[in-house]
């Protein structure tokens, strides 16, 4: 099977192959992905990625089946043609500014969390479309498809609405997994807009004539919806093999919380910035966004280096907990100079500056750490439930020393991997929907618990230096 994992800094197709005890993948694709600064607004070149997805597809060679994972929040536009109306716009624009002020005057934000259950926060779908309200495109747009959805419509020419990645919207109920038309009315969002819900396992159409010609592809070549949202899918290849399990979902972003059978739609979680995302089998995933990796990545793009290993190493000699800052202020979330923001954040606290690279990647490292407590420790305060286990997937998995500092900053042991979980996710969904995996939610993890290379890490220090950092801020 193709899976067709796109992220928010490269897009790839990995090549997954499933069987008895067997679940294994390949990438044979990579390309880059990102925001492009054009006429002052950050663009993603959508037509870019989906040659890539193309290119991906080729070189992954005869398979049975694809299925698509991105980012969430973000879409595009059609017109009544089906084309594309304008590159679709980057999450990190700042079109969305005063935008969520315009959504409460129409529908306050108590009730919209309690149909919704999405955390406040600026780039959600529902506060772009207010930023769009009086655009161009959204006048002449007929259809609106979230990314993994956009890339599925130009494969196959059918049109759908995968649960997991339209539950970033903050349109969709968090109860009813269904569109909210009356919400959509009330906030002059034109609900014809929005295609027909489907959860993943669902078939999405076949690869149409063109996309086997570009892509030398045999047909009939099915498209399935998986967990269109990359951390629903990355949900389903955790390694999980504990009941109660709290996960960190570490890239660009970092996506922290509990999976739950059901939504928390307490004004006291609203308060708290928690979300109800949808999951995999009518699942919930309760989580908050932490800005993640972004500000590591932002800060060796600054500095024009990529000796990561080395500042790594140096770091992890440094002291802990010099110097903490907040990742989700709001100051970090666009480009530019990470290490400027950081500094002028640590003299605002009245902290030490960090004075070298790896001083200030120290202070990033145990900053994210620090936000990786705080909210677990909050998701299980206000789900009424506690964590015995932590597992980190994604590329932060790779990072040793962040994997430890997590450890001690939660008191609970760390399963760090697989770095792929999102691509394993994809595969298995395909693969059970084929009928060529177990049927269980349980049981798909434990095929990779018991095929994936995983790290164990555990706690080496007392967590009073984790309580009296967390004041600090």
């Amino acid at each position: 099977m193709a899976a067709v994992d796109l992220g928010g800094s490269s897009g790839r197709v990995v090549l997954g192959r499933v069987g008895p005890g067997e679940l294994t993948t390949t990438e044979v694709h990579r390309c880059w992905n990102g925001p492009i600064r054009l006429g002052g607004r950050l663009l993603w070149d959508a037509l870019g990625l989906y040659r890539g997805v193309l290119d991906g597809l080729r070189a992954a060679g005869p398979v049975v089946s694809v299925g698509i994972d991105t980012w969430g929040v973000d879409y595009g536009l059609l017109d009544a043609d089906g084309d594309l109306l304008g590159n679709p716009h980057s999450h990190r624009d700042d079109r969305t500014l005063g935008a969520v002020e315009r959504v409460s005057a129409r529908v306050p934000p108590g009730e919209l969390y309690a149909i919704s259950g999405l955390q406040e926060m600026r780039f959600n779908t529902v506060y772009q479309l207010a930023a769009a309200e009086g655009s161009a495109a959204l006048a002449g747009a007929r259809t609106l498809l979230m990314m993994p959805d956009l890339i599925s419509y130009w494969l196959t020419g059918v049109a759908g609405a995968e649960v997991t990645a339209a539950s970033t919207t903050g349109l969709m109920g968090a109860r009813t997994r269904a569109w909210e038309p009356d919400l959509m009315r009330r906030l002059g969002i034109d609900p014809g807009l929005f295609q027909e819900p489907r959860e993943p396992g669902t078939p999405a159409g076949e690869l149409t004539g063109h996309v086997l010609a570009e892509t030398r592809l045999d047909g009939p070549t099915p498209v399935i919806a998986v967990g269109g949202h990359d951390t629903a899918s990355a949900l389903v290849g955790m390694p999980v093999t504990a009941a109660r399990f709290g996960y960190i979902s570490c890239g660009t972003w970092s996506l922290v919380g509990l999976e739950l059978d059901a939504p928390v739609l307490t004004d006291a979680s609203r308060v708290a910035s928690f979300s109800n995302e949808l999951g995999v089998d009518g699942t919930v995933r309760y989580l908050h966004n932490v800005m993640g990796l972004w500000l590591l990545s932002e800060s060796m793009r600054t500095w024009r280096r990529t000796d990561l290993a080395e500042l790594l190493d140096q770091a992890g000699r440094l002291p802990a907990l010099v110097s903490v800052v907040d990742p989700d202020a709001p100051e970090f979330l666009p480009p530019g100079d990470m290490p400027a923001r950081i500094a002028e954040a640590c003299r605002r606290l009245d902290q030490p500056v960090p004075e070298t690279p790896a001083a200030l990647v120290r202070c990033i490292l145990d900053s994210l750490a620090l936000a990786y407590r705080r909210t677990l420790f909050a998701a299980c305060e206000h789900a009424g439930r506690d964590m015995d286990v932590v597992h980190l997937v994604g590329g932060g998995a790779r990072n040793a020393l962040l994997c430890q500092l997590t450890a001690d900053a939660c008191q609970r042991p760390v399963i760090a991997g697989p770095t792929e979980a999102a691509a394993l996710g994809n595969v298995l969904i395909q693969a059970r929907t084929l009928g060529s995996a177990p049927t269980t939610l349980p049981e798909l993890r434990t095929l990779v618990a018991t095929t994936q290379t995983l790290t164990h890490y555990h706690p080496r220090t007392p967590a009073t230096p984790w309580t009296a950092a967390t004041r600090r801020l």
